[in-house]
């Protein structure tokens, strides 16, 4: 499994024969929305840091083939393309790999404020390492995650929450996500605990545009 970041949440995940990107928002980099021959694009949530309503019409436009999944609220509001509600436990199968939703509502920011929809998504495929991204949330954790890609800093979060969560997951390989709030200078506050404290032997800092391979460990 190929995995490149596309700035702050947006993660295209690629196998032998399929390419998927998760929440090109506004954080992301324009490259996010330059790329072709995706077989899927999958939002978590509605908020812009996780989709772009701006730039997601030429993205589409580019990939009039691409199945479109994001969560229920913001299905049935999006008026650009023809998107499929995703929902916990939901499966859906693009070329070889399964598209599973986990969970249903975002993080608590603050008690104000109401929680929207957030459907994170787990994907799995023969012979690949499976990968959860849970959008913004700590609250679900799915079984059996080789790969997580990890929310390290949001309004919603704090380090201790973190750790918590990544012990939970107890994935093989963690990569960080949704940082772009946070300083170059300040990374290491937040990274090195994840390090440190998170029991993941494999913890690789990814940044902005960077790409990475993990293959299926057999042990």
């Amino acid at each position: 499994m190929q995995i490149t970041r596309f700035g702050h949440a947006a993660v295209l995940v690629e196998t032998a024969q399929t390419r998927i990107l998760i929440d090109p928002g506004a954080f992301s980099l324009d490259a996010a929305f330059e790329l072709e021959d995706l077989d899927a694009m999958v939002v978590t949530h509605q908020h812009p840091d996780h989709l772009d309503q701006e730039r997601l019409p030429g993205l589409l436009e580019r990939n009039p083939d691409a199945a479109l999944l994001c969560d229920p609220e913001t299905a049935s509001a999006l008026e650009l393309g023809t998107w499929t509600a995703n929902s916990d436990g939901l499966e859906t199968i693009v070329n070889g790999v399964t598209i599973t939703g986990v969970g249903a509502q975002h993080a608590v920011i603050v008690p104000e404020l109401p929680r929207v929809a957030n459907v994170g998504v787990m994907l799995s495929a023969e012979g690949e390492p499976a990968l959860f991204h849970p959008g913004d949330t700590y609250e679900y954790v799915p079984d059996a995650v080789d790969v997580l890609a990890l929310p390290l800093s949001a309004p919603w979060g704090k380090v201790s929450e973190t750790v918590e969560f990544v012990r939970r997951v107890a994935p093989s390989s963690v990569f960080p996500i949704h940082d772009c709030t946070i300083s170059e200078i300040a990374y290491g506050l937040y990274w090195q605990q994840v390090v440190n404290l998170g029991g993941v032997e494999d913890s690789r800092r990814l940044g902005q545009g960077d790409t990475t391979t993990i293959e299926l460990s057999h042990n």
